[in-house]
């Protein structure tokens, strides 16, 4: 007995000692969880030179809440606000609001390569360069307004938060909160108007700029702020749109690649000599009015198609793509852009990025109907990513053992009920002082300049609110910023932009007879 005693006894103790371990090690591992702060914020102060004249601003990082109907913090978004402040009065200097896109990308793309007072080191055409890191950007908007770059859920350094239990909502409860087309704007506007609220910028005129998938996000943010938020905008600015949910199936779908594959062809020097002698900005109308007039007509008619009529349309887009006329009869005159970037070069064993065309990759075989990988994000990444986590520890202060997500979990996405781009119109409708300016690079195979244009000119089919939207082209890809010439006039562009549709003080927000 009293060996099993003693046995019982030691048992005890160890199973007591076993405990305490456990339980510290919990205690440890909870206290020690890599975690973001829930409301946060870091303040600097910097001067910069912006088109040669001295500019004093602040930049804030940090986070700031997303609550949900009962006011419970239910995730966080990391920020970055730069605010000019060598000027006595905010309250008639706009404020800018930008947005990446993915869905599932954080802001770093035009925070440090676009509109911020500080930008990657890269060459002047995009490339990476080493030593990584940022330098002044002296295009930057800043001078002429306030800009803050915002992360959705998931993206940079932002994160769902567990609820009251401790516990992850599950990932069905998170894409009903965070993860789709129309809880992405909900949430994001109810963040929106908190920021403007807690920096004291109700009375400044406000602005929406989205990249990519970001177009969609601003496009109805419009609408809900104005509808649910009653926050009303000048400017809505979309880069690379997306369809915003305006359909172009079919045989518009197929005809709209024609002038980005005309463009890139001749980037390329792959078109004949007359068109090659050509300027770019000469040669896309003749594309464009091509594409409208005869290419989509050819293709509504299917396999209806007369054979002399489906001759002269495969010469000429032959002509006008850089392929040739049996590898677009082999797809039935609908080309697609995985076997464009695929074919084009493939003579020279040589493959096309898809955000960004001038980029060049290369394949394990040349044989195949689309590339291993894109070239243009690889580059990007490459550059991009050191680069922010630099800036945003060691000079604006903000340091953090969470990790920055370029690319954050995100998916699967909600895509229905996508009436983004009928809300923007609405939005117009509504709001005399709203204008929309869109921004497009000719290379950009993922989102292509003439879609662009046709997202444009279906979004009011009316014709009544067309003096109040624009388009600008540029000689580069998806972020036409990153190549030196077209920095300086896309910034330009929305300076102008920001400018003219800033209404003169008593100016009334009304139509006239």
């Amino acid at each position: 007995m009293k060996n099993r005693t003693s046995l019982s006894r030691a048992g005890a103790i160890w199973f007591a000692l076993f405990t305490l371990v456990s339980v510290s090690q919990i205690a440890y591992a909870q206290e020690h969880k890599r975690t973001i702060e829930i409301d946060s914020s870091v303040k600097t102060e910097h001067e910069t030179k912006i088109l040669g004249k001295r500019v004093k601003y602040s930049a804030t990082t940090g986070t700031q809440p997303v609550w949900n109907k009962k006011d419970e913090a239910v995730a966080t978004l990391f920020y970055t606000y730069y605010q000019r402040t060598d000027v006595k009065d905010n309250a008639t200097r706009p404020l800018i609001i930008s947005f990446n896109g993915g869905p599932g990308s954080a802001s770093v793309w035009m925070h440090v390569a676009y509109t911020g007072p500080r930008i990657l080191n890269i060459d002047n055409e995009g490339y990476p360069v080493q030593p990584y890191g940022v330098q002044t950007n002296p295009y930057s908007i800043l001078d002429v307004a306030d800009i803050v770059f915002v992360n959705p859920v998931n993206t940079g350094y932002s994160r769902v938060l567990p609820n009251a239990e401790g516990k992850m909502p599950s990932k069905e409860e998170q894409k009903k909160m965070f993860f789709g087309v129309n809880a992405d704007i909900s949430y994001l506007a109810d963040w929106v108007n908190t920021f403007v609220t807690r920096n004291n910028r109700w009375r400044s005129p406000k602005y929406l700029i989205g990249e990519s998938y970001g177009t969609t996000r601003v496009s109805g943010l419009a609408l809900e702020l104005q509808n649910r938020q009653w926050m009303y905008l000048n400017g809505v600015v979309l880069v690379s749109p997306t369809d915003i949910g305006i359909e172009r199936n079919g045989p518009v779908k197929a005809a709209n690649r024609l002038p980005y594959f005309a463009a890139t062809a001749w980037y390329h020097n792959k078109l004949d000599s007359e068109l090659q002698s050509k300027d770019l900005l000469e040669l896309l109308p003749e594309v464009e009015d091509f594409t409208i007039n005869k290419l989509i007509p050819a293709l509504a008619k299917g396999g209806f198609i007369g054979a002399e009529e489906k001759r002269a349309v495969l010469a000429q887009m032959a002509r006008y793509s850089g392929l040739s006329e049996e590898a677009i009869s082999q797809n039935n005159l609908d080309v697609s852009t995985f076997y464009f970037w695929k074919e084009l070069l493939r003579d020279e064993g040589k493959t096309l990025g898809r955000l960004d065309s001038r980029y060049l990759g290369i394949d394990a075989k040349q044989s195949g109907d689309r590339p291993d990988y894109w070239a243009e994000l690889t580059s990007w990444l490459h550059s991009f990513t050191p680069a922010i986590n630099y800036y945003l520890r060691e000079e604006l202060n903000y340091k953090t053992d969470t990790k920055y997500n370029m690319f954050g979990d995100v998916h699967p996405w909600d895509r229905s009920n996508n009436k983004t781009g009928e809300n923007l119109r609405l939005a117009m409708a509504q709001n005399p002082y709203l204008n929309v300016m869109v921004q497009a690079g000719y290379y950009d195979g993922a989102t292509n300049y003439f879609d662009a244009k046709y997202t444009m000119w279906q979004l009011d089919q009316s014709g009544v609110m067309k003096d109040r939207l624009s388009f600008k082209g540029y000689r580069s890809g998806h972020m036409m910023y990153l190549r030196r010439d077209d920095l300086k006039q896309s910034n330009q562009d929305l300076r102008e932009f920001i400018k003219s549709s800033t209404p003169e003080e008593g100016e009334p927000a009304m139509y006239k007879r």
